[in-house]
Formats: C-alpha cells, structure tokens, sequence
C-alpha cells in the first residue's frame, strides 16, 4: 500500500472524526470537556449499526412480523438485515426527532429493538445512565438531531468498514486525550500498524487458498486485527481471515466488538476482561498476534 494513500485515508478519517467530535457542542455547558466522549462514543457506534441496517429496515420489520412468536429468531432476522445484528423497532433517526416531546421513550424504544450482542455493545458503554444526564439537561433531542445530519451519516456506502473502524479509534483517541491520558495507550498510527503488518507477514507463504487465526491479546478497538486482515487480504483475497482479541476497557471493548459485527466477523471472538488475569482463549492457538501493549 502507497504511502500517499495511507495519507490521503488518515486526513479523510480525522475530518470526519473531528465533524463527529463537534457534535459534542450541543453538549456544551450540560457535560464537561472531558465527558464528552461518554456521549460521542456510544452514539456514533448506535448511529453506524443506524445507517447500516436501514436500506434494510422495511424487511427486517416484515421478517419479525412472521416470526416473532417462534422459539427462535436471530437467524431469520440476520438474514433479513444482511448483517450478524438486526434491530426491529419501528423507529428511524428521523421518525424519533417528527415526535421531540417523547423522544426518550422512542428512543429507548429503539435500542430496545436490537438484538442481543448490540445489547451488550450498549450496556459495556453504561449508555443507559449517559441517555438519562442527556434527559435531565434537555439534550438528547439535540444530540439525536446532529447525527441525523448530513455530517453524522455513517453507511457503508460512503464509509468502508476498516476506515470506519479507524474513526472509532480516532475518537477514542480523543476521548482518553481529554482525561489526559497517553494517546498510545489507545491508539496506534497507520503507517505503524501497516509496517508491522508487512514484517509479520514478510516471509508468509499466502499463495494458496485457506484460513488465517490472527490474535490481538491488549486489542483496544481492535484496529490492528482489522489492518492486519486487510493486507492479508492485499496478498491473497480468497483467504478466509479470522480475528480474535481481548480487551479491558469496557469503551473499547464495546467499539472492537461493534466493529466486528459490522465487518461480518464473529463478534464472539471478541472478548472482554484482563488477558494477564483472565485469558479468554486459554488452550487456543493461533498462527498471527499482532498487537500494543503499552
């Protein structure tokens, strides 16, 4: 991959991190400075699996209509919705801000709606005690309203999932900055990761068709995992690439995971808690790790 590429990718990504980030004037005066990631974080997670899911969103509803009184459902509904979540609320970001003076309870309403790995997404993120500071302050409708903008859109018709990904991250970045943490400790560059990506696989036999365990054991929003499947993918597209990792923030936990569903992984392989006490894929092994610890 060119340099100048990788150049022109990280300027589009922090324009649009920083578009996102400027959301967060509507918080002004309710949060302070440094919470404003508490909000920004979730909701650009809730708005990207929004834009995902709506060209779908018609379908998904007929599909529920059917089956929702049977055992089982997620299969049908994943399916529907082309992605491994689905929600199946009736409301849209545009049909929640038509009706302001309800829109916690419609709001609510539709995270309600998704299925249940988004659920754990939102519950790492605390996300229900942040929608009630956004009530008690007046600016959940606001919020809401931003990231239904232009400037908010999300879909993967104007956003791929890696860049998206990257987005996260940058955010994340900030986030951690404005608590005055080291930036490192979240967030590596992209020409970093990409040499990295390029050493590991420097002797690499890819030429044939196969599958690929690639394992990041301190992830954060799993954005080396995605780099690395990506250039794999660079070398040899028919190879199928699986992805594990581990992470102790809840935050970017929640972002690795949300990540992983949208990029069609199995969001089971990400897993939270402390590798050093608490492995999650003890007796596992795997032919790649790739990671940062600080």
């Amino acid at each position: 991959m060119s340099n100048d590429k990788i150049t022109e990718v990280g300027i589009n990504i922090q324009e649009k991190a920083t578009v996102i980030w400027n959301i967060a004037n509507a918080l002004f005066g309710y949060f302070k400075p440094h919470e404003y990631g508490l909000v920004i974080l979730p909701m650009t997670v809730v708005k990207r699996f929004h834009d995902c899911l709506l060209p779908t969103h018609a379908a998904v509803r007929e599909q529920y209509e059917k089956v929702k009184r049977f055992a089982v459902i997620d299969g049908f509904l994943t399916r529907a919705s082309g992605y491994q979540f689905y929600n199946t609320s009736k409301y849209t970001f545009d049909l929640l801000l038509s009706d302001p003076d309800n829109i916690e309870a419609n709001f609510r309403d539709y995270l309600a709606g998704f299925s249940h790995n988004v659920q754990d997404v939102l519950a790492k993120f605390d996300f229900d005690n942040i929608i009630k500071r956004m009530v008690e302050c007046n600016s959940l409708y606001l919020v809401i309203k931003e990231f239904a903008s232009p400037k908010g859109y999300l879909g993967p018709d104007k956003i791929g999932a890696v860049d998206c990904g990257y987005i996260f991250e940058d955010l994340a970045r900030r986030f951690s900055e404005s608590y005055d943490e080291e930036a490192g400790a979240h967030f590596t560059s992209r020409d970093i990761i990409y040499l990295m990506t390029d050493i590991l696989l420097s002797d690499a036999d890819l030429t044939h068709a196969g599958n690929v365990t690639v394992y990041d054991m301190a992830m954060g929003t799993s954005q080396m995992l995605s780099c690395m499947e990506e250039r794999i993918h660079d070398l040899n597209e028919e190879i199928e690439v699986t992805c594990f990792g581990q992470e102790l923030n809840p935050a970017t936990y929640a972002i690795a995971k949300a990540d992983m569903m949208i990029r069609g992984g199995d969001p089971n392989n990400m897993r939270f808690g402390d590798t050093l006490s608490d492995d999650q894929f003890k007796g596992f092994t795997f032919q790649y790790c790739i990671s940062n610890p600080p």
